[in-house]
């Protein structure tokens, strides 16, 4: 499964992408975002305040409480402001 980091959560946990196996028991975004959160510093910074984070699935928005199930490439950035 590809991760993809963009913005603020690229910089804090200092990479814009990494490929992962899939861990036993993480199944939806949530799952992966505390995952993620236990494997270091940068990572914790970055997702300390998981409501704040917006995920796309495959380039699809999705919740956190998607399935991760046949997923090839999840993407995790802050939320967006422009105009």
């Amino acid at each position: 499964m590809k991760l993809l980091y963009f913005a603020w959560v690229r910089e804090r946990i200092g990479l814009a992408d990494e490929t992962i196996e899939r861990p036993a028991g993480v199944h939806t975004v949530s799952d992966l975002i505390g995952w993620l959160r236990a494997r270091g510093e940068g990572y914790e910074l970055a997702l300390a305040e998981p409501g704040a984070i917006r995920v796309a699935l495959d380039r699809e928005h999705s919740d956190h409480d998607a399935s991760l199930d046949g997923v090839r490439e999840v993407a995790l950035f802050p939320p967006m402001t422009g105009g």
